[in-house]
């Protein structure tokens, strides 16, 4: 595996940091998830609960690959054991408000004198500086704060939920692991580590296109356009005869006449003097989609695909997820995995992305039992005898 060898100490909770260390797990990394004694990350209380009590789908999911090791970390020895494990390992994983682990005695400066070459991810809502710093939040809010609720919505209704999944954690969590591969690269070369600072509200913002760069230039504001956008036409949602959905998109002229001509059979459309024009179709976009929705509501889904397709035009059904178990495409490249999970049952989850040639990565086991792997991790790689260990069970450390 491409990061075997490679140890990785997830303080994280829920999924932004998190879902870092599980991309990293999925490629070799030994991925130690530290949570608290009690409590442990509140994600294995998040969403839909199972026959195990500290499991829910969610933690199932997203705990993938990561062994349950218990420590308290606002208490002296259990920061000082925590220590200790860091120093172990290569790279740690956090996402409190900043200060949290400088307050517990944990800040970097300390963990360095340790461990010169540790790197560092710290995910937070707003990044470690900046006048916000200080303020809560979660995905939800970082979708409003980088823009992207702004453009979710029909026009001049109620900004939406740009999808009801945490959608901004999971981006600022691969922006993390390209961040921890760099910092690791940069270590090799100089033994150095050093410190990855994202907030989750930057991980969306920088997906906006070009609408910084058109603000900047001309001053205008993107608003909502509900399916479409403004810079191609038919470009969006179509309904078809049996009440379900499909995306269409023509970025081009061609594409058009291909919809118009081949699909539609309606060569007229595309002619210079209608909507053949890209400039002419976006002035009179109300009237395009019309005709095309127009069109897609007198066939069903299936046959509106295979016309597109055979047209060579841009489309895809609109899938719900059971239209994704469904899917053969989705199965042929095992983008779902079913993995047994003791007291629980077979369980389906995503597969592992990116798909890597002659090293791909691979799901070993879902999200732990609570503090599953405590006495074997400070066991083995701290060295701490059986009565050690019960000493510090004992006095609620671990």
């Amino acid at each position: 595996m491409p990061l075997d060898g490679i140890r990785v100490v997830d303080v994280g909770t829920f999924i932004a940091g998190p879902h870092s260390a599980s991309i990293l797990g999925e490629f070799g990394a030994e991925v130690y998830k530290v949570e608290h004694p009690i409590a442990g990350d509140p994600l294995r209380r998040f969403g839909t609960t199972t026959k195990r009590h500290d499991s829910t789908l969610m933690w199932l999911t997203e705990a993938r690959n990561k062994k349950s090791v218990t420590i308290d970390l606002r208490v002296p020895a259990g920061a000082a054991l925590f220590r200790r494990l860091v120093a172990r390992c290569d790279v740690l994983v956090e996402n409190f408000k900043p200060g949290t682990l400088e307050k517990w005695g944990l800040g970097e400066e300390l963990l360095r004198q340790d461990h010169p070459g540790l790197v560092m991810l710290r995910v937070t809502s707003y990044g470690q500086t900046g006048p916000y710093r200080e303020r809560p939040g979660f995905a939800h809010i970082a979708h409003a704060v980088g823009g992207l609720s702004y453009l979710a919505g029909f026009p001049g209704q109620t900004p939406v939920v740009p999808g009801s999944t945490p959608l901004g954690d999971y981006m600022s969590g691969l922006y993390g692991a390209i961040g921890i591969m760099l910092a690791l690269r940069h270590r090799r070369d100089t033994g150095i580590g050093q410190v990855i600072d994202i907030g989750i509200y930057e991980a969306v913002f920088r997906q906006l296109d070009e609408i910084a760069a058109v603000y900047g230039m001309f001053g205008r504001i993107r608003e909502r356009e509900g399916a479409g956008t403004v810079i191609a036409c038919p470009h969006g949602h179509f309904r078809t005869k049996d009440g379900k959905w499909v995306a269409i998109a023509c970025t081009t002229d061609k594409m058009f006449a291909r919809l118009a001509e081949d699909a539609m059979d309606r060569p007229e459309l595309a002619s210079s003097g209608l909507y053949g024009v890209k400039a002419n179709r976006l002035a009179a976009r109300k009237e395009v989609d019309a005709t095309v929705s127009q069109w897609t509501m007198s066939l069903n889904r299936e046959e509106v695909m295979h016309k597109c397709i055979t047209a060579d035009v841009p489309i895809g059904q609109i899938n719900s997820i059971a239209d994704i178990f469904a899917d053969p495409h989705f199965r042929a490249r095992n983008d779902l995995i079913t993995v047994d999970v003791p007291d629980v049952g077979p369980v389906v989850v995503p597969g592992v992305f990116p798909r890597l040639s002659r090293t791909p990565g691979r799901v070993s086991t879902l999200g732990p039992r609570l503090g599953e792997h405590t006495e074997e991790v400070l066991g083995t790689l701290l060295d701490l005898s059986p009565a050690e260990l019960k000493e510090l069970r004992k006095s609620r450390v671990i």
